[in-house]
């Protein structure tokens, strides 16, 4: 904030609202950040300003260096290197960077930054970090192909903000995204063990104002190294012709005071931001939290920029991903209410039908159908008076296009009377004459904004002028918001367009389906009258086949008016157990059961059925009932039921290639002394039936107990009842998908130095029960997460470079935490014999390998 006192106004003169943010001049605070130095150049190389720190980092002091030229305090190689890499900048906005550079004999190196400010050069200096040089950048490849696995946005996000916690070892990563309006939301976050998660909390647009929002698309990475560090001055204040020196593009540029209390309201004591842009627009930050000072190396720094900037490009392509599934999505939708609707006469008749498929794409909490004057409604919507009201408002709007909004009373005052059951609304327009609509609505949104503290801030007056204090109080708070739904979202608008144009088809087919109705209407009179005719011929056909066969067999006028008699009243009972299921499949147990009682009458009870309960299509099923038919008329005269001490069982199974098997075995009935020597009409009904007809397998044996026959049904006739589960034979699971999780559970310390493998590592753990994972680089740092953290387990890698971690083992031991080492180096056997109880798994490992480990020690 501009400290208005020295602009000769008196705080209570000053007006107080969220503008006082944004003309803070953040861009031009005359200071840096005390990690680093600075010094600005004219194009010939003059100096003409310069940090009053410089002469901690090479031999010169800052009153001698201004007007001076450059090579004088900086050796002619390392000078040369510098303006190598103007004619690389590209466009006002490019920063160049160097690595390790040499100033001046007898100084360290250091990492620099080059870019444009005006007519002037900026040159800004940090200390170079030698002892763990890493290439970091080859960490981004791998680190963007993790991420690019992801299914969803949030599922990216998510593993974006864990991959990039690993890399610039903070406290907190959060994904943070803008909304329309420039407030903000918290949308994933990695973070370490024990803090409170800031997910899914809102942040008001002041938080970030305008002129912040500016400079995070031009400068892609913030960091604030220390937010005690008061900073470092920049001499002179002004240039020449009066001007501050512009540090839009520096990296050390000093932090505003208003967001320097703001962190330490949050007891944050280091951050770091980096901008995620998409279409050139600021779509959102990596917002990055430390409880102690940190400052992140240049190369680090330079690694996690390229990683937010490729991590943008897999977001856009998750992004199109995601709208091209929406699309496919309203376009099942559209074909799924083209084949219900087709043979309907109106979009109000099925009404109910079309918004149940709707909500399948968009949410809504009530809906109205307007078409040819008819009223329909559903759910939370206005009553039929106050609608008519509001179509009256609908008219007016374009025809032919969606209409939204989330606050109807703002565009419709009446609204307000109705705005607890509507308060936003997404129309539909499916006509141009009369105007007909499908309208959605959604109820007034009171409670689903969580806040990070209020966002109406308190306004003081203290050191830096009247301003907006940040607030000191982050918990959850709950914005009330009137006469406001929750906004209706792109791809919303853009489904609700596909589904307008479906409900128009609709109307087309609809149209043409009522001029063609009383044709078609004949047409399908016509045609049920064929095959009425086709199948009274084939009863007919199949009666006049019946008599003639049984006539041939029966001895006497009686026997064979019980013979005809009982075929045919057995093809009356198959023909009304399938009129009944309306000619489909229809159950063999049913057939079964309904011909023993009909047939046997008390013996029934004698009867057993067991095994699946499968369904047969109706031509198997007539065919079926005639050879169960005689079966039974067989066992009632001549097998195990013409007596009183026999029975009968018959199984139904299903066989692995889904055919229906059934087992006829007759028990206890007379004994059966010798193979029939005739084969008569029903006898070839039950064994060829099956075989001739419906192309399946039929055996009949004579044994000794009992008739038995075994029959065949192929796949093609039989089906489950709906809900049942098929006994055939399941394929074997395999020994590593039915194991059990290791048993780990709470926070599990993982000690390497190579990222990639610590998060394999972490990744395997969590999958093994592991509530959270604690990475550590060396031994210092894994130390501090034991004396931190409730660590329940850890997995040491045993050479850290230029120590072991020994150190760690023994700490562990002494807590009694059980530990697992792992090693890719032979040579490492003695330290290992000094914990003969810990197991140790040979790099590469495997998640098996470390649940075997994991097994012995817990």
């Amino acid at each position: 904030m501009d400290n208005q006192n020295s602009q000769g106004f008196s705080p209570q003169d000053t007006p107080v609202d969220l503008t006082n943010c944004d003309r803070e001049p953040i861009h031009i605070p005359g200071r840096i950040q005390s990690f680093g130095a600075l010094i600005s150049v004219s194009a010939d190389w003059m100096v003409n300003h310069v940090s009053l720190n410089i002469s901690a980092f090479i031999k010169a002091d800052p009153q001698d260096m201004i007007g001076a030229p450059l090579n004088k305090y900086v050796e002619e190689d390392a000078l040369k290197l510098i303006r190598s890499r103007l004619p690389l900048l590209a466009g006002v906005d490019a920063v160049e960077r160097l690595f390790g550079v040499t100033l001046s004999e007898g100084v360290e190196p250091f990492d620099i930054a080059v870019h444009m400010s005006g007519r002037s050069i900026i040159i800004e200096i940090e200390r170079h970090v030698q002892g763990k040089r890493a290439d970091y950048t080859s960490y981004v490849r791998p680190m963007i192909e993790r991420i690019g696995k992801a299914e969803t946005s949030e599922e990216l996000c998510e593993d974006a903000a864990r991959q990039l916690r690993h890399l610039i070892g903070f406290d907190r990563v959060m994904v943070y995204q803008f909304a329309h309006d420039d407030s903000g939301e918290v949308i994933a976050e990695s973070r370490r063990a024990g803090m409170d998660s800031f997910k899914g909390l809102h942040y008001p647009a002041s938080d970030i104002p305008k002129q912040a929002r500016k400079l995070y698309t031009r400068n892609l990475l913030r960091i604030i190294a220390d937010v005690s560090d008061d900073g470092i001055e920049i001499i002179p204040t002004l240039s020449p012709e009066g001007e501050p020196l512009d540090l839009s593009l520096s990296t050390t540029r000093a932090v505003s005071p208003i967001h320097l209390e703001y962190l330490k309201n949050m007891g944050i004591e280091a951050s770091l931001s980096i901008s995620i842009m998409r279409r050139g627009k600021l779509w959102g930050l990596f917002a990055c939290h430390h409880e102690e000072p940190k400052t992140v190396s240049y190369d680090v720094r330079s690694a996690a920029e390229l990683f937010a900037q490729l991590f943008a490009f897999v977001l856009e392509q998750k992004h199109n991903d995601e709208a091209r599934l929406e699309a496919a999505g309203a376009q099942l939708l559209h074909d799924r209410l083209m084949s219900q609707l087709a043979e309907h006469s109106s979009i109000i008749e099925n009404f109910r039908l079309i918004v149940d498929a709707i909500q399948h794409v968009i949410d809504y909490d009530g809906a109205i159908g307007w078409v040819e004057g008819e009223f329909q409604s559903l759910g939370y919507t206005p009553t039929q008076e106050e609608f008519m009201g509001l179509v009256k408002f609908l008219n007016t709007t374009a025809a032919s296009r969606i209409y939204n909004t989330n606050n109807v009373a703002s565009v419709y005052p009446p609204a307000e009377e109705f705005a607890d059951r509507a308060a936003g609304m997404l129309v539909l327009p499916v006509s141009r004459t009369p105007r007909d609509y499908v309208v959605l609505f959604r109820r007034e949104m009171v409670n689903s904004v969580t806040w990070a503290g209020n966002p109406q801030k308190a306004v003081t007056y203290g050191p830096n002028g009247a301003r907006l204090t940040p607030r000191k109080s982050f918990e959850a708070w709950k914005e009330v918001v009137r006469n406001t739904s929750a906004p209706w979202t792109e791809a919303e608008v853009r489904a609700a367009n596909s589904l307008r144009l479906t409900l128009l088809e609709v109307i087309l087919r609809m149209a043409d389906a009522a001029v063609n109705e009383r044709k078609k209407a004949q047409e399908r009179q016509e045609l049920l009258i064929a095959e009425l005719n086709h199948r009274v011929r084939n009863i007919l056909n199949l009666i006049k086949g019946l008599v003639n066969q049984s006539h041939a067999e029966a001895r006497s006028v009686a026997e064979f008016t019980q013979v005809i008699g009982g075929r045919i009243h057995a093809l009356a009972r198959a023909h009304d157990q399938i009129t009944d299921k309306k000619w489909t499949p229809t159950s063999v147990r049913e057939l079964i059961e309904t011909e023993a009682e009909a047939y046997l009458g008390l013996k029934a009870t004698r009867v057993r059925i067991e095994g699946d309960n499968a369904l047969v299509s109706p031509q198997a099923f007539t065919t079926l009932s005639l050879v169960i038919h005689e079966l039974m008329t067989n066992s009632a005269k001549y097998g195990a039921l013409c007596d009183t001490s026999g029975s009968l069982r018959i199984g139904l199974s299903l066989e692995p290639d889904g055919s229906l098997v059934i087992d006829w075995r007759e028990i206890g009935g007379p004994p059966i002394t010798s193979q029939p020597t005739r084969t008569g009409f029903g006898t070839t009904i039950i064994e060829r039936s099956i075989p001739y007809e419906l192309g399946g397998k039929a055996s009949l044996r004579y044994e000794m107990s009992g008739v038995e026959a075994r029959f065949v049904i192929p796949e093609e006739y039989v089906t489950l009842p709906s809900g049942a589960e098929s006994t055939k034979p399941k394929a074997p699971v395999p020994e590593e998908v039915s194991q059990e999780k290791s048993g780990l559970s709470g926070c599990v310390l993982v000690l390497e130095d190579n990222i990639i493998i610590a998060m394999d590592a972490e990744q395997m753990l969590t999958q093994m029960g592991a509530a959270d994972v604690a990475l550590a680089a060396d031994v210092s740092e894994a130390l501090a997460h034991i004396d931190k953290s409730d660590i329940t387990f850890a997995l040491l890698d045993v050479n850290l470079g230029d120590e072991t971690s020994e150190p760690v083992a023994e700490k562990l031991r002494e807590k009694n935490i059980p530990f697992v080492f792992a090693t890719g180096y032979g040579d490492a056997i003695s330290m290992l014999d000094r914990f003969p109880d810990a197991p140790v798994v040979k790099k590469p490992y495997s998640s098996a390998a470390i649940e075997r480990a994991v097994g012995k020690v817990m």
